[in-house]
């Protein structure tokens, strides 16, 4: 199924209906969106927006980002952490650069914006949170996720309903679904603004007898006020919906989300400097996010031999590091002579088991422990760098 924003702003009180095996939805598009859906034995109707086949003609390559709020924020403080700091002459400016790139031209948008112009050929590019791309994208194969998992914006989608009243003993989505109040004359309301997530997530679990609408405002007021029996909404410590007398329900999440990078297959495959921009992007990306709370531990220990060293470093558990200590030779000059009485371990640990392994250090005849973060490591190359290929067929 195609966009259905570009069509709510085109015909602002336009009415028109899709329909999925044994479902119907109508949408109505006015002030508030109301999308219903009832049993029906139609066929499947898509809308879709004409995509062509080619890119649009242009040299710079283009990545979208978030222009406001939080995820703006953190996306902005992930590439300055990856060496990709963003520079913009004037903070009003929408377009701006990163110099340690070439060709490349960073786009401010809101997010749904950056999925759309993804799928128009308008960015190369993407960071923006997985509902966005699932919601705007709409399954759309051109539509690839690189990374997927950049460690931010964590939230899920989630069907949230009242503690009180009728729903009082309802914590299951089976429950909702079995409840008699539902029928064609009186649907389950449903407030959000996933209007396709939304009415794809209740197909697939049979509730039949549902209308969603979309309004201004906090969603979590719509069950009080009386115009929703419940929302389906972004839901990150859960806080807001239980100062509102909401809870969620078992298996009433629709999605996981975080941060993640999206490309355009189409750009991917035919623009030049395409691929190799995000293969960059992507290390970066990987060897910073695999370096978080990791630290550096080196420490001197008399022996006799590296492999004896090795020996007694690897007989604690907290000691492994990533693939092995590194042992080596300290020298030093005692009697005119060069000797190496001690040896240098340096093991990768990670910041939970920190303190337990500078313990273990010295258990086994450690000294002069020196920690430090670390900020990169760079591995052979990703498993995500593979799959990209792989997706592309290249």
């Amino acid at each position: 199924m195609s966009l259905l924003q570009p069509y709510f702003q085109q015909c602002a009180s336009a009415a028109f209906s899709i329909s999925f095996p044994s479902h119907s939805f109508y949408v109505s598009v006015s002030k508030r969106t109301f999308i219903s859906c009832c049993s029906s034995q139609s066929q499947t109707a898509l809308v879709d927006a004409p995509i062509d086949s080619k890119i649009a003609e242009r040299d710079e390559i283009r990545l979208g980002l978030p222009s406001k709020g939080r995820m703006a924020a953190d996306t902005l403080d992930l590439l300055k952490d990856c060496q990709l700091s963003v520079k913009q002459v004037n903070p009003r400016q929408y377009v701006a650069q990163i110099p340690q790139l070439s060709n490349l031209e960073v786009w401010f948008q809101r997010p749904k914006d950056i999925v759309r112009k993804l799928l128009s050929g308008d960015l190369d590019l993407g960071i923006v949170g997985l509902d966005t791309v699932s919601e705007y994208g709409q399954g759309n194969e051109d539509l690839i996720i690189v990374h997927d998992a950049l460690e931010y914006g964590d939230c899920r989608l989630s069907l949230a309903i009242p503690k009180y009243g009728i729903f009082e003993n309802i914590n299951s989505l089976r429950e909702l679904a079995e409840m008699p109040q539902w029928t064609v004359e009186k649907p389950l309301r449903v407030a959000t603004g996933f209007t396709y997530l939304g009415p794809k997530f209740m197909k697939e679990h049979g509730l039949k007898h549902v209308i969603f609408s979309t309004a201004d405002g906090a969603l979590e007021a719509a069950p009080a006020m009386g115009i929703a029996d419940a929302i389906l909404d972004l839901v990150s410590s859960g806080t807001t919906l239980r100062e509102n007398n909401l809870k969620e329900i078992e298996g009433g999440v629709v999605l996981e989300s975080q941060a993640v990078l999206v490309a355009s297959r189409k750009a991917l495959i035919q623009r030049k400097g395409a691929l190799d921009t995000t293969h960059e992007i992507l290390e970066r990306f990987e060897a910073h996010l695999r370096a978080l709370d990791q630290f550096t531990v080196t420490a001197n220990m008399r022996g006799g031999s590296a492999e004896e060293v090795a020996e007694r470093v690897l007989s604690q558990p907290s000691l492994a590091g990533l693939q092995g200590p590194t042992v080596c030779p300290v020298f030093c000059k005692r009697d005119g002579k060069v000797t190496a009485d001690y040896y240098a371990i340096v093991i990768c640990v990670p910041k939970k088991a920190l303190y337990k392994s500078v313990q273990q250090l010295r258990a086994i005849g450690g000294s002069g422990v020196l920690v430090s973060p670390l900020t990169y490591i760079f591995d052979e190359e990703t498993p995500r760098w593979r799959e990209l290929l792989s997706k592309l067929g290249i």
